[in-house]
């Protein structure tokens, strides 16, 4: 088995049957139009380098697929070659190659390679806060006013699945991969694995990738999260969201895997979707850790989950 090196997420696709509605909302949510390739699918933007974070293609609601973004095209090459599937030019603005996989459920996981990058948005300047232990913003007001966050790029998707340790032996057999965080059931059982990118020395996010098993239910998308400047950004970002009308699901809070302050919200066609600050970030040297059920759902601040979450 050939196993790659991913330097992160990518982007995100859906379907939907009104991509202007989709396009509103993620304006509102704090994504800006992608560039138009001319194929009919609606592509958003952060503000990072990447081209676009999230796609809605016509048709009817629902979650379609996930891309990772390979270290190089040499790696994703040989990838292909133990899969033997082929590589094909990559849709969207910046070009470059891509694979198509599935995974044990049956989820279509892309991954592409030289897709060329972005310039970086600027985005709203951060403002430094003023604490105990240092006044570092001193002779300057803060002031904001209620706006979209600024949306800076994917930082994990979570999908429930049918077998937990099926689905971890086939992804870390292909990708570089750690795991951060593993939650069992009293008797031993794995239930949900907080899983993180293999760049070394590089520290990564705490999860790019989360699986859970839920009883009784089927392989489904959970939620994608998009990472936001700071607290402030987050902060004002919800209350235009609120004041839009659209429907939040759970927050303001901080997990305690991973340690994020989280707000999550659903598309117009109930897709649950994150903004996220502040997270974990681990090298290849932190060991994993073994917890119980109860910091599954648990906050370190913030209302509980909401019965409909899981």
């Amino acid at each position: 088995m050939t196993t790659i090196t991913i330097e992160d997420v990518e982007s995100v696709r859906f379907s939907a049957p009104d991509l202007a509605q989709m396009r509103d909302f993620l304006r509102d949510f704090g994504m800006v139009e992608a560039e138009d390739t001319g194929d009919g699918i609606l592509r958003m933007r952060g503000t990072s380098d990447t081209p676009f974070l999230h796609e809605t293609v016509q048709g009817e609601p629902a979650y379609v697929s996930l891309t990772l973004r390979a270290a190089s095209l040499t790696e994703l090459e040989s990838l292909a070659e133990a899969e033997g599937v082929p590589v094909e030019p990559a849709p969207g603005p910046g070009g470059g190659s891509q694979i198509t996989l599935r995974d044990p459920d049956g989820f279509q996981v892309h991954v592409i390679a030289g897709k060329a990058r972005m310039p970086i948005t600027p985005g709203e300047a951060a403002a430094a806060w003023n604490t105990i232990a240092g006044r570092d913003r001193p002779n300057q007001p803060k002031r904001m006013t209620t706006r979209p966050a600024g949306v800076a790029r994917l930082g994990h998707v979570v999908l429930g699945v049918s077998d937990l340790q099926a689905t971890w032996d086939w992804w870390r057999a292909r990708f570089a991969l750690l795991m951060s965080d593993e939650v069992r059931t009293p008797d031993g059982i794995m239930i949900a694995a907080f899983i993180r990118l293999d760049r070394g020395a590089l520290p990564t996010d705490h999860h790019s990738l989360n699986f859970a098993t839920m009883p009784g239910r089927p392989p489904a998308f959970h939620h994608a999260a998009f990472e936001v400047a700071d607290l402030d950004d987050l902060m004002v970002g919800h209350e235009h969201l609120k004041q839009a009308g659209h429907q939040q699901l759970w927050g303001v809070g901080r997990h305690i895997l991973g340690s994020q302050v989280f707000d999550y919200w659903r598309d117009p066609w109930g897709h649950r979707i994150e903004h996220w600050t502040d997270g974990d970030v681990f090298s290849a040297e932190t060991p994993g850790g073994v917890h119980g059920l109860p910091v599954l759902l648990g906050q370190q601040w913030g209302p509980d989950a909401p019965a409909d979450f899981v």
